[in-house]
């Protein structure tokens, strides 16, 4: 019997902490197996300030996310992001040797290894290198050059830059709560696989993703990533602002924000007024909902702006860059009441909310489909691709107890033999890919494969 291709994903949020556990369904969609969620301590803007709160936080989501599954995590693929997160538009190429054999795996190895060379900024690191329009001989658009002739090969790359302290602690935080990191993924990327269909990256479309301390966007145009970017704002400073613009704790700004917020002002009476309790036998404060949606706004229009500075860098007034498919919306803050209607008031660009139920199987939780949840669907969906067996089931059904699991040694050797028939198929998923994959994908796993590892050894060498 083939095993289960278990697969999980953790979203390392500045607001939550979310462990999801999945697999495929013989209908190729995505069924949910256990999602644990913990209040995120120790993240701010993306980046981890505290690492012990942090891995309080991520054993508390994972130690959820096993009792509702019933499977037990061995390792995760994780969510990157933060306000150090940058990209930047190269191009390279390399003089084969011999032009009359064709192209290989090993010419593009080469070609990606120059890539690496760029010189950046002290404390950086590349972490993403995404092959965009290859060129081989002057001859542009090509899309997969493997099995071509030719003797120059060129390539424009999308490359992805973080401070490489921010991702070790990351790695630290993982490593520390018990389980094993098995990839990494820059977090708008996740959310693109989750939400944002094949012909919305063909047509052109821009995806914001709204957490709690940033606001990431990912740029896609001819089914090619474009633009990258990380706004260092989110859903956290709209709080922030109506806890100092009503005098209120943050908990009730979080409150008023989720139940009576609004990014749209001109909606509510001058007579529509919350009452708040007051602190401590003090009397309750009285707001009005209008002066509410006010404070919303003011902050929304600056986050929108700021993203859309960074889709007109990346040129979408060129009409051969025109982004046909418009933006879609997605994270915690994407629920915000109004919140399409502003966008697309700013933008002037076709706006919809985006959902991870597209990839989802039909009888998945009504929550799961949130847009709160989509990058930590596409973690599950990217791990999954990578074929790893992250979680296997726990066998507390087959030993309720220890005492009788250790004293009748035939159901022990019974219990050692499925294990062992278990195990092996996992070394054969490792090794034999089962489909010929594009380059663009080997070249992201081959990559990822070695910076995970590279971050092991630093770990490992740190102890």
């Amino acid at each position: 019997m083939e095993k289960e291709n278990i697969a999980v994903g953790l979203d390392i949020g500045t607001t939550k902490i979310v462990a999801m556990i999945g697999k495929k369904n013989e209908y190729g969609k995505l069924e949910i197996l256990g999602v644990g969620k913990s209040k995120s301590l120790g993240v701010a803007r993306g980046v981890v300030n505290n690492i012990t709160q942090t891995i309080q936080s991520i054993q508390q989501a994972i130690l959820e996310a096993e009792n509702n599954s019933g499977y037990k995590i061995k390792d995760v693929v994780v969510g990157i992001a933060g306000q150090h997160i940058r990209s930047i538009q190269h191009s390279d190429y390399i003089s084969r040797s011999n032009p009359e054999e064709v192209i290989g795996g090993s010419d593009i190895d080469l070609l990606i290894n120059q890539v690496h060379k760029l010189a950046m900024l002290p404390g950086e690191e590349i972490i993403h290198v995404l092959p965009q329009e290859f060129k081989i001989d002057g001859q542009s658009d090509v899309k997969e050059p493997i099995g071509m002739y030719g003797g120059r090969l060129e390539s424009s790359f999308h490359v992805v830059v973080g401070q490489a302290s921010s991702i070790r602690n990351v790695g630290r935080c993982i490593q520390s709560s018990g389980i094993e990191l098995s990839g990494l993924t820059l977090e708008p990327l996740a959310s693109s696989d989750a939400v944002l269909s094949q012909e919305e990256k063909e047509a052109g479309v821009a995806l914001i993703d709204i957490g709690g301390g940033t606001t990431d966007l990912a740029i896609f145009k001819d089914g090619i990533i474009r633009h990258t970017a990380v706004i260092p704002f989110g859903g956290n400073v709209i709080t922030d602002d109506i806890k100092e613009g009503c005098s209120i704790i943050e908990k009730q700004a979080e409150l008023l924000k989720v139940k009576f917020g609004s990014a749209w002002p001109g909606e509510n009476k001058d007579n529509e007024i919350v009452s708040i309790p007051g602190l401590r036998g003090r009397e309750p404060k009285e707001i009005s909902l209008k002066n509410l949606s006010k404070i919303i706004n003011a902050r929304v229009v600056e986050i929108i702006e700021q993203v859309f500075t960074e889709v007109r860098a990346y040129g979408h007034e060129d009409p051969r860059k025109k982004l046909i498919a418009g933006i879609v919306l997605t994270g915690g803050g994407a629920q915000l009441k109004h919140i399409k209607q502003l966008v697309e008031y700013i933008t002037g660009m076709d706006t919809r909310i985006g959902y991870p139920n597209e990839h989802l199987a039909g009888n998945s939780d009504e929550e799961i489909s949130s847009p709160l949840y989509a990058t930590a669907v596409g973690l599950v969906m990217n791990s999954i691709e990578n074929k790893t067996q992250s979680a296997v089931r726990m066998q507390v059904s087959v030993a309720p107890e220890k005492v009788t699991y250790y004293r009748e040694p035939v159901v022990e050797q019974k219990i050692e033999i499925q294990e062992e028939v278990y195990v092996e198929p996992e070394r054969v998923l490792h090794v034999a890919p089962v489909k010929e994959e594009s380059t663009e994908n080997k070249i992201r796993r081959s990559f990822f494969d070695k910076y995970v590892d590279k971050i092991k050894d630093f770990l490992d060498n740190a102890e």
